[in-house]
């Protein structure tokens, strides 16, 4: 404790360095729960956590504030907890470890967790400070956004008097977003397990490794390296060439996080060690080439790992489960002809695993066209079934259409030119946020979603940008203090 004692604004850092100290991935979300919730019983204040473990924290208006319109503060108690694979930490049970370079805050050999401890943060510093001049707060921080929006799903609002919304879920200052695209999660099964079968051999370790990777709603415009669709090339390329059976693969963590690293496990004859070798540097070089631009860290290795026997898919079953693999849609597939340079539709395959016989592929699709993303939906599942297996889709969420009348914005806005000179960037977003699903539930929402600078989120790259967080801060409070 204590990594950014005395760094401004010192009560928003403070309560962001507690939340790091509680583990809090997406569904491992019960501590972090009960915190905020004693935070709240502690202060006196109205708290509401349900079943689900999202909370509700009520602090009513500031003197003088009591006619002004209730305003709701929403982010998520979640993150997307994924560590370096040579870092060894239980991040279900091991908190963060929080360290400072120059102007960003990162966690040595994990992802941050600013998407969206920030948001908690900021709001928790807002409640624990009497001085603040404000209307009547209604708090809303709900959990497992990261894996579906569960949360927002559950959660029951109808207690709430506000209708204006403070999404602080954004990862660029200076950019009001306003809409935002729908989404779903598909999980895809072709269970090949009863022609796994015993193959002796040499076994190998294949990997493709080395990509930047990214959140796959803010970044997948980028259309950097996904590992497992070139886990899945690669594997298509050697089953080819040589007799081979595939043992495991695993690839990616989240099926919102581009993947960065895929391994898998073959079992092939001593005989043909060399040409295994000689066709993975052949691909290692084609990458290099193909993403010399976009992910120049990009390579594919393969090593020994011994003799023996293993379970493994082989033959006519191999050829099915790679060419399955390798025919999947992944990537942006549409833009949008309305707004330029927003993808319109898109879809991630985020976590990729085959063991014993049994092959997963897991995706998140988006799209700010309903027809659009249901049609993709539809294909993937589509292609799952000719090759025999079947799919489960959940999470569907719907989008958050823009607002023509938005006092909110009109007010942020005026606000944001007088403080820094200049105009905001008002925008949609191809990521998805809470926001549609609360809409469905606050009548006549007025909504607008801003935070401070955050880098390479959902990964272990991932920075908060000190000096950002300050100026968020700084307009926050002025927006609050400010009457209609």
């Amino acid at each position: 404790m204590g990594v950014l004692k005395e760094i401004k604004p010192e009560k928003v850092f403070a309560y962001f360095e507690h939340i790091a100290q509680i583990p809090h991935g997406s569904g491992n979300v019960e501590a972090i729960s009960d915190y905020l919730a004693d935070f709240a019983r502690q202060r006196g204040l109205q708290c509401i956590q349900d079943e689900s473990r999202n909370i509700i924290i009520i602090k009513e208006a500031a003197s003088g504030y009591e006619q002004e319109p209730a305003l709701i503060i929403q982010g998520h108690m979640d993150m997307v907890a994924v560590h370096k694979p040579e870092y060894p930490v239980d991040m279900t049970r091991e908190p963060l470890k929080l360290a400072v370079d120059g102007d960003r805050i990162y966690a040595e050999g994990t992802s941050l967790g600013g998407d969206d401890g920030i948001a908690v943060a900021y709001a928790l510093a807002l409640l624990d400070d009497d001085t603040l001049r404000h209307p009547r707060l209604e708090v809303v921080i709900t959990v497992d956004e990261e894996v579906g929006m569960d949360g927002a799903r559950s959660i029951d609002l109808s207690m709430l008097q506000g209708h204006r919304l403070l999404n602080l879920d954004s990862e660029e200052e200076g950019i009001f977003l306003t809409s935002c695209a729908g989404g779903a999660r598909i999980n895809c099964l072709l269970d090949l397990s009863e022609s796994c079968q015993d193959r002796d051999g040499t076994v190998f370790e294949v990997t493709v490794g080395g990509l930047q990777g990214g959140h796959s709603g803010a970044e997948i415009h980028k259309e950097r390296g996904n590992s497992n669709l070139l886990m899945a090339r690669l594997l298509r390329k050697l089953a080819g060439s040589v007799p081979m059976g595939l043992c495991s693969c695993d690839g990616g963590l989240a099926d919102n996080a581009i993947p960065r690293v895929t391994t898998a496990r073959i079992v092939a004859a001593e005989e043909d060690e060399k040409q295994l070798m000689a066709l993975v540097a052949e691909y290692h070089a084609t990458l290099k080439r193909e993403l010399a631009s976009k992910d120049p860290g990009v390579f594919a290795t393969i090593s020994f790992q011994g003799k023996g026997s293993a379970k493994c898919l082989t033959g006519s079953d191999l050829q099915r489960a790679v060419n399955y693999l390798y025919s999947l849609p992944c990537g942006v597939q549409a833009m949008s002809a309305d707004v330029q340079g927003l993808v319109e539709t898109s879809l991630n395959l985020g976590i990729l695993k085959v063991e014993g016989g049994r092959v997963t592929a897991e995706f998140s699709v988006r799209s700010c066209v309903d027809s659009s993303k249901q049609a993709l939906l539809d294909k993937v599942q589509a292609l799952t079934a000719l090759a025999g297996g079947r799919c489960e889709i959940t999470g569907d969420y719907p989008g958050w259409a823009y607002r023509v009348d938005s006092p909110l914005r009109n007010k942020m806005i005026a606000l944001y030119e007088e403080m820094y000179g200049r105009a905001p960037r008002v925008e949609a977003i191809h990521a998805g946020l809470e926001c549609g699903i609360l809409a469905s539930k606050i009548p006549e929402m007025d909504g607008v979603s801003f935070g401070p600078n955050m880098y390479d989120i959902h990964t272990t790259e991932e920075t908060l940008s000190i000096s950002s967080t300050q100026r968020v801060w700084d307009y926050l409070v002025r927006l609050l203090e400010r009457k209609d």
